[in-house]
């Protein structure tokens, strides 16, 4: 197999539509997908193995921020070692981590177990996120890459879009660890795929080093302050709490420093000197952040406090999916015309409100009553918020930038979503044994829904106030135009063009 090597923004050889070009989205498809489908169905799967292995509220808090964690620290990092050593590489090896991750996942005995294994998948699902759609835009001429990208992203979306479902199937059906358990059969096939039929590129001026101690730094800061977080609501404020919060906040210094003074930095500062870039990167945060205090709670309060079955629990929240499959490309269409001031200003306000809609739903309450008008509201307002952010963060950034810029804000969001997680459920006080016991849970989720719709909608308001009102046309020409729709809800698209860490001209 002939390599690509050099810039992605210079285009391969494959043509879209040649039986080589379908085994490269074949293989890029695929390994996204298993990546998309286990951010779904794990957390449609909470309160089951939460049953089973006895963990308690903090137990469950850390399936999923163990995940989110070695993700949002790493994910940047990955983007640059595919560039340095090879984008297929990186990729293939992700996928083989993901699955035996997956299996450690699946073969869990107890809870801690269960984490440490969530922990290596994020590891392998920072090695192939950004890997699959960089292949394509190193991989396809210049040509047919709008087409490669689309069917990536309708694909995908689907993909995501049945993860839900699927989850309720095989966790009603077989069990938990089956959640775990189909994504080797996947990993396999886009394994050989890959392997056979997937071409090597590089980026020839990939800087010479890693910043290793940026990438640690930075994980060490997200780790101690979730740990605190988490052991203030699960033990109260022991010393053992005091001393991670510490070291977390001083490695988030440290990490600063790192980044300021580094030759090679995993997050050239340069990039926040844009107002825009660094306000559009606030209003991620809020928005990502309230979002993933929804979906971590939403299933357990329909599975315990109303009854439903893992599946119903999965398919009760498919709306926000497919208003966000639909809306994105032509909120993205909106932004190109008017600039994003009012998508990104109405849609976290909209979503906020349908959060808001979700607090009031108690036990009795029937599905087309409660449940549906809330979900509705919530996915027409990230439908509308999402791609233009996106668009925003992008035209910000220089051209030099677009890859660390989309890189960054995927981080962003990981992270908001990683703190939330950590923090609401011990700002309600929903702790211990409290995700089995409907009379102590329903209480919780209320105050818990109030509290993100606020911060989501808050999103709303600050992009009023500082998102400029037009989009700068020089700076919007190097945004491509909307392609499909997204459906991973834990993180923005990625953009992995011209990804690196601060790449050399």
């Amino acid at each position: 197999m002939n390599g690509v090597a050099g810039d992605p923004a210079e285009g391969g050889q494959v043509r879209y539509g040649t039986p080589q070009g379908w085994w490269v989205l074949v293989a890029t498809i695929g390994g996204s997908s298993i990546a998309f489908l286990d951010s779904t169905v794990v957390n449609v799967a909470l309160p089951v193995l939460g049953e089973e292995l006895g963990a308690d509220v903090a137990g469950l808090q850390w399936v999923l921020n163990g995940y989110m964690l070695a993700l949002a620290s790493l994910i940047m990092l990955a983007g640059s070692l595919g560039d340095r050593y090879g984008r297929r590489r990186v990729f293939i090896i992700g996928v083989v981590w993901f699955a035996v991750a997956s299996l450690l996942c699946a073969v869990a005995q107890d809870i801690g177990q269960l984490v440490a294994a969530r922990v290596l998948q994020g590891v392998g699902g920072a090695l192939l996120t950004p890997g699959s759609l960089a292949i394509i835009q190193a991989s396809f001429v210049v040509t047919d890459r709008g087409r490669a990208i689309g069917a990536w992203s309708g694909i995908g979306a689907l993909a995501g879009a049945l993860g839900p479902f699927v989850g309720g199937v095989l966790i009603d059906g077989v069990g938990w660890r089956s959640v775990f358990l189909v994504n080797l059969p996947v990993a396999a096939f886009v394994f050989a795929v890959a392997a056979r039929h997937v071409p090597e590129s590089r980026d020839p001026m990939a800087p010479d080093r890693l910043d290793l101690v940026g990438a640690v730094t930075g994980g060490v800061g997200l780790g101690g302050v979730t740990y605190a977080m988490i052991g203030a609501g699960e033990r109260g404020v022991t010393g053992s709490v005091i001393a991670a919060g510490v070291v977390g906040v001083a490695a988030m210094v440290a990490f600063v420093m790192v980044e300021r003074r580094s030759t090679h930095p995993m997050l050239p500062l340069d990039i926040f000197s844009s107002p825009q870039f660094a306000w559009a990167n606030v209003v991620t945060f809020a928005v990502y952040g309230g979002m993933g205090a929804v979906f971590f709670l939403l299933v357990v309060q329909l599975q315990t406090v109303l009854g439903y079955t893992a599946l119903q629990a999965g398919v009760a929240s498919l709306p926000v999916t497919i208003l966000l499959f639909v809306l994105s490309p032509r909120a993205g269409d909106l932004a190109q015309r008017v600039g994003s001031r009012l998508p990104m200003s109405v849609g976290p306000i909209v979503a906020g409100g349908g959060i808001a809609l979700l607090s009031g739903i108690q036990a009795g309450d029937t599905y087309l009553g409660g449940v549906l008008p809330a979900v509705t509201v919530f996915g027409v307002g990230l439908g509308i918020a999402v791609a233009p952010l996106t668009t925003t963060v992008l035209a910000a950034a220089d051209e030099h930038h677009a890859g660390i810029a989309s890189g960054v804000n995927n981080a962003v969001a990981r992270a908001a979503q990683l703190l939330a997680v950590a923090v609401v459920p011990v700002a309600v006080g929903l702790s211990g044994d409290a995700f089995a016991d409907p009379v102590a849970f329903a209480p919780g989720f209320t105050r818990a829904m109030l509290i993100s719709g606020t911060v989501v909608a808050a999103g709303g308001v600050i992009a009023a106030i500082v998102i400029d009102r037009q989009p700068d046309d020089r700076r919007a020409a190097q945004v491509p135009e909307p392609v499909g729709g997204h459906c991973d809800l834990h993180g923005p698209p990625l953009r992995s063009t011209l990804t690196g860490t601060g790449r050399r001209r």
